[in-house]
């Protein structure tokens, strides 16, 4: 015979019952609207990029078709003035302008795809770069790491492309490894080292030793990292390497998730000198037979030197070694600096391939 369950405990399980349909049903509906939304905002940002090219595409065909590109400022600003009054904000002279520039930047079939991965404000940055591979080296670098307006800009202006390893590179080179990369998401080393590192937020004093600046870096290694670039985690520093029972000591290690593979990495004062690419070798060969795991690369060395000397890494072709060499800045320069450096950079090595 059952027992008959008091009416008490009746409600109490109706309620507990309640509460739990309640809060699924809760959880469900906010998950839902926040994924809407999140659509919802990814449709309305390329709209909207496809409304402002579309005017830019107009304005520019009309004058182009009619003569009146010499008219264009008077032109503009009247219609400026026209558009404001008629539809509200968001036509100024110089939001037209820039509809204009990005519309001149980026074809029909170019800004339908670009538009679904970046914002207006993103290809106005973009539409400011006149070189085609770097401007797209920058594009391809903001969809992939996901960089803000903000982000994109600092790197613009901090002339990364031109510090980047590849840039010394002829530019069909340069073309197939970004196709690659878009195509793809396998990213090159070329791509991810650079020729130079700024490292100006190290306040070192004006006579600094080697574990001065491993101290100072290892101080400030978020901000390293930052400079190293997207996909480097920091594992070791005095990383241990006995061979023969002499033990040797690599100055930092990392590992590069795209690259998914180990990168030593040694410090030098002065110029880069040949019997550093012997002990780097010596570096990573014992890193690949003890460290290296079944699904990783070779790993892969980066002298960081005070001093550059390009010709001497040109004619010992470390690039085929799996070791890169670059130069590190205590000091910002100036971009005139960076220019020079890497127009001495591609001239070297087009003369090493003669």
């Amino acid at each position: 015979m059952e027992k008959n369950i008091p009416d008490a405990t009746k409600n109490i399980e109706s309620n507990i019952d309640l509460v739990q349909t309640t809060t699924h049903l809760v959880e469900r509906i906010v998950a839902l609207v926040y994924a809407t939304r999140s659509k919802a905002a990814v449709y309305l940002n390329a709209e909207t990029t496809l409304l402002y090219w579309s005017i830019g595409d107009y304005i520019n065909s009309e004058l182009k078709q009619k003569n009146q590109i010499q008219y264009g400022k008077q032109i503009l600003v009247t219609l400026s003035q026209e558009l404001t009054q008629n539809i509200g904000k968001g036509f100024s002279y110089s939001a037209l302008t820039r509809m204009i520039k990005v519309a001149e930047t980026f074809n029909q079939q170019n800004i339908a795809t670009v538009s679904q991965q970046l914002s207006w404000s993103h290809l106005i940055e973009l539409s400011s770069i006149d070189d085609q591979l770097k401007r797209t080296f920058f594009m391809q670098s903001a969809i992939s790491h996901k960089w803000n307006v903000r982000f994109l800009r600092d790197q613009i202006d901090g002339q990364l492309f031109e510090r980047t390893a590849i840039s010394k590179n002829p530019e069909t080179t340069i073309a197939e490894a970004l196709e690659q990369w878009n195509a793809t998401e396998q990213i090159t080393p070329d791509l991810v080292f650079k020729n130079t590192y700024v490292l100006d937020f190290l306040n070192l004093p004006a006579s600094y030793s080697e574990k001065d600046l491993e101290n100072a870096l290892i101080s400030n290694l978020e901000r390293f990292i930052l400079e190293l670039g997207n996909g480097f985690a920091f594992l070791e520093r005095q990383k241990r390497i006995s061979i023969d029972a002499i033990d040797y000591h690599l100055d930092l290690l990392f590992y590069h998730r795209k690259l998914k593979r180990l990168v030593a990495i040694d410090l030098k004062l002065g110029k880069f000198k040949p019997e550093h690419k012997a002990q780097m070798e010596l570096y990573l060969r014992w890193l690949q037979k003890n460290d290296m795991q079944a699904d990783e690369q070779k790993p892969i060395g980066l002298l960081l030197c005070s001093e550059g000397n390009t010709e001497h890494i040109e004619l010992l072709m470390l690039e085929e070694k799996d070791i890169k060499v670059a130069q590190y800045l205590t000091e910002l320069p100036s971009k005139e600096w960076f220019a020079d450096k890497l127009h001495r950079a591609i001239e070297i090595a087009k003369n090493n391939t003669l």
